[in-house]
């Protein structure tokens, strides 16, 4: 594969080291092996089901102690998805029709059906009439082209190319608010550090940051003054360094049309980065358009809360362990308590039986597999919702622990391992609570902790070209591989995502 001096520049300028260049290509070459799925994890099997007095007291917990706390939004990329049947019907839809159940597609006539129960209303019909037009006139005269025109161009709001967090997701009496205010309200609620200060970190797209920064200044004062909070808001943006290069079908680089070689994002697992480079103690992860009204925050707001305490309850009992591992001292009966609490709790099976090592290589084994970054992860049972799941995995050196699995990670032609996934109870809704510090109070490199191995590649077409894309490890998937990790059920309340525009429709948004 031949690769030119301005190639090697190119890849300079993105910080991406040559020998990284070089595993990319290989792995296109080689593909990514299929994870081997042993069993779904399950409520008794691998998932905690928490009752009310458990609930009451982890928050507790939680709300006893004295932590650096912030919250961590993914948000990058524009809300371009959630608009892509209006924009099909802008391409291929009639342009005359007499009523609205003339249109054919079911996800376009809903839309228009509704579009009075949608939070954006307002502000479409605000500036249609400042076009010296009106909304209701265009909806009688079935002119549907026109106000998708005005709500998702450049020429109208520019919905279409604007980020989900500044999208208005609900509208409650007079009250409009985006989903990034719902951000702020749950941050007010749950995430609170020293001196009511509330930390929320975005994840954005570049050329975001001016709407993003404009909204918050609009915005976080009236929180602030409702809350009695004071906001810290940061943004960081996904690192050019994790982009991956492209190739074409017989693994040859792909170029534009300058001859440039062309990269492509390396997905959500690219933001192991940027929460590396944060050092707070507790981090709420949750994505940005999963959010809900006031009237159902109650659930959201008492699990986040039990979670960490949980996650609290975890930590400090594995820093008990290994401060006690450091210090010596330790018989074969404290080991052996140790090492029950790895595989009962922790659900980390080891591959060898590790009592017939001496004292001090089972110490040193049972350090190892303690000092790692813990993460509590919510799971909602599984209603025909996609994402993820939790399943028990066996690894290449045979030990067994959980993991958060997407179905592309298993062999579509294994009927055992479908059979295991069909099987499968729960998915995995992004409801995380984690911690990467460790026991001495030093921030964990969490670069260390990913499974190469677990990447995707995917077919795309660029000018009527096929070109192969590979994606790094995903953020809760192969990113977070090896951490400490604990699955939770979370009631399906707490799990609300926006991948269309029709799902505000939802009772849970309206």
């Amino acid at each position: 594969m031949h690769i030119n001096h301005k190639d090697l520049l190119q890849l300079k300028s993105k910080g991406i080291a040559p020998q990284e260049f070089e595993r990319q290509i290989e792995n296109f070459k080689k593909g990514f092996p299929f994870v081997k799925v042993q069993k779904p994890a399950k409520i008794g099997d691998g998932i905690l089901k928490l009752n009310k007095k458990d609930i009451e007291t982890y928050k507790k917990l939680y709300d006893d102690y004295s932590a650096e706390v912030l919250k961590f939004v993914p948000a990058s990329g524009a809300a371009t998805r959630m608009f892509s049947f209006l924009f099909d019907f802008l391409e291929k839809g009639g342009d005359h029709y007499s009523s609205i159940s003339q249109i054919e597609q079911s996800e376009v006539k809903t839309f228009f059906q509704n579009l009075k129960s949608f939070a954006f209303y307002d502000e479409l019909d605000t500036f249609i009439k400042s076009k010296n037009q009106s909304l209701e006139e265009l909806l009688e005269e079935c002119h549907f082209k026109i106000i998708i025109h005005y709500f998702l161009l450049k020429e109208g709001l520019h919905y279409g190319d604007k980020p989900k967090g500044i999208i208005l997701f609900h509208k409650i009496e007079n009250e409009i608010r985006t989903a990034l205010e719902e951000h702020l309200v749950e941050g007010a609620l749950y995430s609170k550090s020293s001196k009511n200060k509330v930390k929320i970190h975005f994840t954005i797209s570049p050329e975001h940051i001016n709407l993003f920064n404009e909204h918050v200044n609009k915005v976080k004062g009236k929180y602030e003054k409702l809350y009695n909070v004071s906001f810290e808001i940061t943004f960081s943006q996904q690192k050019s360094s994790t982009d991956v290069v492209a190739v074409d079908e017989n693994n040859e680089l792909f170029r534009n049309e300058d001859e440039s070689l062309l990269f492509r994002p390396g997905g959500h697992g690219a933001l192991i980065e940027n929460l590396n480079d944060l050092k707070d103690d507790i981090i709420f992860i949750k994505n940005i358009d999963n959010v809900v009204p006031d009237k159902l925050k109650s659930d959201t707001i008492n699990y986040k809360k039990a979670l960490a305490g949980l996650l609290i309850k975890y930590k400090m009992k594995i820093h008990n362990y290994l401060v006690q591992i450091d210090e010596g001292n330790l018989d074969t009966s404290d080991l052996k308590e140790i090492a029950t609490f790895i595989k009962n709790e922790l659900c980390f099976v080891a591959s060898d039986d590790i009592e017939e090592f001496t004292i001090d290589l089972q110490s040193n084994y049972l350090k190892h597999i303690l000092n790692r970054p813990i993460r509590i992860c919510g799971m909602v049972k599984n209603e025909g919702e996609p994402g993820g799941g939790p399943f028990w995995v066996k690894h290449k050196d045979s030990h067994i622990d959980l993991q958060i699995i997407e179905s592309s990670q298993i062999d579509p032609n294994d009927s055992k391992q479908q059979q295991i996934v069909q099987s499968s109870t729960h998915f995995n809704p992004v409801d995380l609570v984690i911690s990467p510090i460790n026991y001495k109070g030093i921030k964990f490199d969490l670069i260390k902790y990913r499974d190469p191995e677990t990447g995707f590649i995917s077919k795309k077409n660029k000018d009527g070209k096929i070109l192969k894309a590979q994606e790094l490890p995903g953020l809760w998937n192969g990113a977070m591989a090896n951490w400490n990790t604990l699955f939770v059920e979370v009631p399906i309340s707490t799990f609300n995502p926006v991948k269309t525009v029709n799902d505000l429709l939802r009772p849970e948004h309206q």
